[in-house]
């Protein structure tokens, strides 16, 4: 194995794959590589982290992957092909174990594998036999990038030399496979679910006046990793006093001060699968009384959002409704008045003043996982649940954050193990 966690059951792969194949055109051929080994000063290279499509396809954790489909192939044996990079002696010795043909076998599920040096030859032979073909590429919302994907750089190449063909987008098709998670995902997820609990409680011990923020990350990383999860599923928050109130703030450097709240926004990844968590907790091991209001009024907020994520509701009238709820907590905590509501412009409420972002997104094999935020929630569907309030006048900000499974019996809640109640956050830094 060259990966920390444990195998994958293939059938997640061979099903995955099966559910897009029914969803392409007749006489097609479907194209994903793995990303791009991503150099970072002089010859060293970021961690790699594999194309999550790619990986949702086949399981293979290895750079220089490519996965060819071809469910119409009047040869069977070229319908699903695998190709992976050929290990030399010099590549042992310097990176070590790469995939064997039979391994890469037994985790894709996949019986046809080649090496990476047969590629070109065998996409001439396919090529010649199909009329559409479908390229992979990164069309999240979000995304922005200056550079070039190994998929963007492969599809212009092709269409240069194919330009009588029919190319396709596949990543819809696999972003509508991807928002649904099966049994398989969902169990993976409830893992990194379980990493990430055993992060919190271990700095329920650790915190206290004087301590840094950036200790109390190593306190997390530490307990992810030696739990097999690749690490932090995503760029984590410690944010002591004020600096709660940055969104985005990850520069975790600051020492945590008696009296002060500190917001912790991580989650762990295993499998490539990610969790999302926020805790806001007392770093004394006390709120005061004001902490505790405004801390119960968040948490009020999100029972109330939990019980929201119900099959057929929307993604922007969800969060909408959260605003309200949101803009009534600020009238009782006395940051916001009738009067003042009454007045605001419609297109820009006041509430945003203290809660400027949105309650949930699409968790799975990223912390923003694909998904469709225009179409109705579905049986099968994670999203985060993470209202927040945010007084930079007062000097601290408050979130907290679970992971919600949709079903047909209602919410989920994948983290309800997790403490979350005021009193029992101070009981255990307490004991």
């Amino acid at each position: 194995m060259n990966v920390r966690y444990d195998a994958i059951n293939p059938e997640l792969f061979i099903k995955n794959r099966k559910s897009l194949c029914n969803v392409l055109k007749k006489n097609s051929l479907a194209i994903f590589h793995s990303n791009d080994e991503m150099l970072r000063n002089g010859d060293c290279f970021f961690p790699f982290r594999q194309n999550s499509d790619l990986f949702y396809l086949c399981g293979i954790d290895q750079e220089q992957s490519i996965l060819l489909l071809f469910p119409d192939c009047q040869n069977p044996v070229y319908r699903e092909v695998l190709f992976v990079r050929k290990t030399s002696e010099q590549i042992k010795i310097w990176e070590g174990h790469k995939y064997t043909k039979q391994e890469a076998s037994k985790i894709s599920g996949i019986k046809t594998i080649f090496w990476l040096e047969n590629f070109n030859g065998i996409l001439k032979l396919l090529t010649n036999d199909v009329q559409n073909i479908y390229v992979n590429q990164n069309e999240h919302d979000r995304a922005k990038s200056d550079i070039d994907s190994r998929n963007l750089r492969f599809t212009r190449k092709l269409k240069n030399q194919l330009p009588a063909h029919n190319f396709e987008r596949v990543t819809p098709l696999v972003t509508g496979l991807r928002e649904i998670k099966s049994t398989f995902e969902i169990d993976l997820i409830k893992q990194a679910c379980s990493i990430t609990e055993k992060g919190f409680r271990r700095v329920l011990d650790f915190v206290k006046p004087g301590v840094w923020e950036y200790e109390i990350e190593a306190e997390v990383t530490h307990e992810f990793i030696r739990n097999k999860s690749n690490g932090h599923a995503y760029s984590p928050i410690f944010a002591s006093g004020k600096n709660a109130c940055i969104l985005h703030y990850t520069n975790n450097n600051k020492q945590c001060k008696d009296n002060d709240l500190i917001l912790m926004d991580f989650g762990a990844e295993y499998a490539n699968y990610a969790s999302d968590l926020t805790r806001t907790i007392p770093i004394n091991g006390r709120f005061s009384a004001r902490q505790k209001q405004v801390y119960n009024a968040v948490r009020k907020v999100m029972i109330e959002a939990t019980d929201m994520f119900v099959i057929g509701s929307l993604l922007d009238e969800f969060n909408k409704e959260i605003g309200k709820l949101i803009e009534s907590a600020l009238i009782d905590l006395g940051l916001l008045s009738k009067t003042e509501i009454k007045k605001q412009p419609p297109k820009n409420p006041l509430y945003k003043k203290y809660f400027p972002h949105g309650t949930a997104h699409f968790l799975g094999m990223d912390v923003h996982d694909v998904g469709n935020r225009y179409s109705p929630f579905k049986d099968g569907m994670v999203f985060t649940c993470e209202p927040g309030i945010y007084i930079p006048e007062e000097g601290f900000g408050i979130r907290i954050e679970n992971d919600i499974l949709i079903t047909k019996n209602g919410p989920v809640d994948l983290m309800s193990s997790i403490p979350v109640e005021a009193e029992e956050i101070e009981d255990l830094m307490n004991k």
